[in-house]
């Protein structure tokens, strides 16, 4: 985790909010200033001995704000291996390859 959180430190500025809606919250602003993003708000839950994103608010540029809840996440669940994320298009279908 600790490198998550120094990779994120490169390209944004990382400061605690204050605990809401039974979350802990972590405000993201971005470094670059022509970045398309103009803040985000991460909201995380205690699960198990760490944490887990519960929450994502963004707002960008142009004042379009948006909202991801993640809700009943499984880690790891069994029977998620690679073959699960092959793709093979339907009959007739053109892939088209740049």
């Amino acid at each position: 985790m600790a490198s998550d959180v120094s990779a994120l430190q490169k390209d944004f500025q990382l400061q605690a909010q204050p605990d809401q809606d039974g979350l802990q919250w972590v405000q993201a602003t971005p470094l670059a200033k022509e970045a398309n993003l103009q803040v985000m708000r991460l909201g995380f839950r205690a699960q198990g001995a760490g944490v887990q994103l519960a929450r994502l608010e963004m707002a960008d540029a142009m004042g379009q704000r948006s909202l991801l809840v993640f809700e009943r996440i499984e880690t790891n669940p069994a029977g998620l291996g690679p073959a699960a994320f092959q793709f093979s298009p339907p009959s007739g279908t053109e892939v088209l390859r740049p």
